[in-house]
């Protein structure tokens, strides 16, 4: 491309919240952008930054032609540390400390030469500094979701909760007591769900469950300010939700997800520099899943920044064990409480020819592969998402915030799931799974994840509701011009 036509090509600036859950949509949208002629600065925190290149070698930031990556400082300590931030100090920490040097940074690309002016910020929903700074350089913004519409619709009602006096929960006891099961139904769009299916942060002490409550109560009161609101969901999925979204949002409100089945359908050849995970990735579990039969593996993964104590370690191991399955299991070197995991012997040597355990993996291709047969799952977004385009059912124990929802309409609305106790007891792990493999209800769920399967590739090909809505959003952003307007 020349030097006009590179100058005139829509440039957009994606800042996500710097963990892997929000990493990972950002750069599968980054990706299908650049795909469409758009001119991408990435922008990554110095932390994530340096992880990338750690992990991945000084290829996994080094962009390529029109795909550039920039850096901010996110206002903690130094750290070499390779794991997920402490998340309350890290969401307090951007919100105060971010704005200033992610709006001097616009200041530069629009003064630099290199690379065309900016046309629009991409911003995180947890991270609306981007809102401010692009709404005070009169640049457009678009917020994009990461999680699911129907916690963006229970964080919206955060103020109302604590005005009720419901929020915060007093203590992981109460997700147990019956206290919080009481239904709900006064929040638009969610129905048969229950005080303790709202998003959370229970399972945090007392100190980081307020932080992250007043936290997410101030962006929510900004969310409704933005021009436009990605979400990476599709109709289907959450229907009620997004019409009510729509109905109180001023602005346009797109719906093209899953992203990941969208960026399938785009050549990968220019984008294998350009890899999201933060963790190094072990893919000898592929090799290890190819000698198994099909739909027998059970699949564990609780996510990036899930950590629990020995106990629930030991239970879910033994719960593994006991089930008589095979398992892939993935076991972060900071899932426990930033302590190393010691299992048994005894259920090292009962489980060595069925059982795998690894640090990382690549998550889509084994979700993907034939022979996992469920998914034991924290219940985040992308993971949810992952498992609703493979077509496997969930086992899920969700831990924080959007996860709880998530779960609960896995296993309500959409009928793939089952759920853990939040007591985690062996025995209920080995029913849970045996059942989901082996019985009655797990053969429906099975069938009911083949239709959602179906559902999802409906939805992004050509045609579909997310197809048609991302082609919507290119065209509505590809003319805006520098301090354009929507």
């Amino acid at each position: 491309m020349d030097r006009v036509g590179e100058a005139r090509r829509p440039h957009a600036v994606c800042v996500p919240f710097p963990s892997q859950g929000h990493v990972n949509p950002f750069m599968q949208l980054a990706k299908l952008l650049h795909s469409r002629g758009f001119h991408i600065t990435f922008v990554n925190t110095e932390f994530n930054h340096n992880r990338l290149i750690k992990n991945k070698g000084p290829d996994a930031v080094r962009g390529l032609p029109g795909f550039r990556f920039e850096t901010i400082p996110d206002g903690l300590l130094p750290s070499d540390r390779d794991a997920t931030q402490h998340p309350p100090l890290l969401c307090d920490s951007t919100q105060k400390n971010c704005f200033g040097p992610f709006k001097d940074l616009l200041i530069k690309l629009n003064s630099s030469s290199e690379v065309p002016s900016v046309t629009c910020v991409i911003f995180d929903g947890v991270m609306t500094f981007g809102m401010k700074a692009a709404q005070e350089l009169r640049i457009p913004n678009v917020q994009l979701w990461t999680a699911s519409a129907c916690s963006f619709m229970g964080f919206l009602h955060f103020r109302e909760l604590l005005k009720r006096g419901i929020l915060p929960f007093k203590d992981e006891k109460s997700l147990a007591d019956g206290s919080l099961d009481s239904s709900i139904n006064w929040i638009p769009g969610m129905k048969n769900v229950r005080f303790k299916d709202l998003p959370n942060y229970v399972k945090f002490n007392v100190m980081d469950q307020n932080i992250m409550i007043d936290f997410m109560a101030e962006e929510a009161e900004r969310w409704l300010n933005s021009s436009s609101i990605i979400f990476n969901t599709f109709d289907a999925l959450e229907q009620e939700v997004l019409n009510d979204i729509r109905s109180r949002f001023p602005g346009n409100v797109y719906q093209f997800g899953p992203l990941t089945s969208l960026i399938k359908q785009i050549p990968d050849t220019h984008f294998k520099s350009s890899s999201s995970s933060l963790w190094k990735e072990d893919s000898k579990c592929l090799e290890w899943l190819d000698s198994r039969e099909p739909s027998s593996v059970i699949y564990v993964n609780y996510g990036s920044i899930t950590v629990m104590n020995s106990h629930h370690i030991e239970e879910f191991a033994w719960g593994l064990a006991n089930s008589n399955h095979p398992f892939l299991w993935i076991i972060r070197p900071d899932i426990l409480m930033g302590n190393s995991v010691n299992l048994e012997d005894e259920f090292l040597e009962g489980t060595k020819d069925r059982g795998l355990m690894v640090s990382w993996c690549p998550q889509e291709k084994v979700l993907s592969h034939p022979s996992v047969g469920a998914f034991l799952t924290h219940c985040g977004w992308n993971s949810m998402l992952e498992a609703v385009t493979a077509g496997v059912p969930i086992i899920g124990w969700p831990f924080v915030a959007d996860q709880f929802p998530n779960c609960r309409y896995a296993c309500t609305e959409w009928g793939i799931g089952m759920e853990v106790g939040h007591d985690v007891k062996r025995e209920d792990i080995e029913g849970l799974i045996k059942e989901v493999m082996e019985g009655t209800q797990g053969k429906q769920m099975r069938g009911r994840a083949r239709e959602w399967k179906k559902k999802a590739e409906q939805a992004t090909n050509h045609g579909g509701s997310s197809h048609d809505g991302f082609e919507r959003f290119i065209s509505e952003t590809s003319h805006l011009g520098v301090n354009g307007q929507w």
